[in-house]
């Protein structure tokens, strides 16, 4: 039984150790814009090197990552990254911003009064701030040298699936391949993206919180305008769809391979 005591401790120790590993993997930055800041976490490849040049992806969290700890954006979707394999096989600089409690990523007009939520995307209003800085960032970041212009990646879920539709409406010509998981968007601003950035778009079926008919029209406005995006629903998913996501076996195979038109 001591023994087995002892086994135990162990493991729970090297999980926490390899947990803080993974986090450290992202080192804490800040961009900083006039009066205005943006907290991020970056991660390098592993042996990188400024002589080579690599993709670029960018993740936006979602509205329960929100805050300005600079750690709460890394729940959802950091490990995907920081897999061993994962790294090994697409190196990658990959960035998670964090939004602020009281802010969006997106220009959505928000009404939590029933769920699912409901949403409306104005087609003119002026990008958030933190969209903002976020769009500054990858501005600064892609003209480095050691970044692979022609794979530059976006994703996000919920409020980060949202900001990703936004953000490619913003910077259509930025960005190679695109995932949004249980997010919505303007349908009419698809029209600037849609055969300039492949898509895969993900939502469950039973989501309360963000409607699944969200995904299915970006789909829709997607194919009327000449774009082919990928589209899983899964059935018997709820809002956490991003936990099936993030499980599919091609999700990186498939976005590492895209390059730029």
């Amino acid at each position: 039984m001591k023994t087995l005591k002892t086994y135990l401790i162990f493991c729970f120790m090297l999980s926490s150790v390899i947990a803080f590993a993974q986090k450290d993997l992202f080192k804490e930055k800040v961009h900083i814009k006039g009066e205005d800041t943006l907290k991020y976490r970056i991660m390098y490849p592993e042996n990188f090197s400024e002589d080579n040049q690599y993709p670029v992806v960018l993740f936006l969290h979602g509205a329960g990552e929100r805050g300005d700890d600079n750690k709460k954006q890394l729940a959802n979707g950091s490990k995907l990254f920081t897999d061993k394999m994962n790294r090994g096989a697409f190196p990658a600089i990959v960035i998670f911003p964090q939004c602020p409690k009281d802010s969006y990523w997106s220009n959505a007009d928000v009404d939590r009064s029933s769920y699912p939520i409901s949403l409306k995307f104005p087609k003119d209003k002026e990008a958030t701030k933190p969209m903002q800085l976020v769009i500054g960032l990858m501005e600064d970041l892609t003209s480095k040298d050691y970044v692979n212009k022609k794979k530059v990646y976006v994703g996000g879920l919920s409020m980060g699936g949202m900001g990703t539709f936004e953000i490619l409406s913003r910077q259509p010509d930025m960005f190679a391949g695109a995932f949004a998981i249980c997010g919505s968007g303007n349908t009419e601003l698809a029209k600037l993206y849609a055969t300039k950035v492949e898509m895969w778009i993900f939502h469950g079926a039973n989501d309360d919180v963000v409607d699944p008919k969200g995904s299915v029209k970006m789909v829709n406005a997607i194919l009327e305008n000449g774009g082919k995006p990928n589209f899983t629903l899964y059935a018997d998913d709820n809002h956490n769809s991003w936990d099936s996501a993030f499980a599919e076996p091609e999700l990186l195979t498939w976005l590492f391979s895209k390059s730029k038109k």
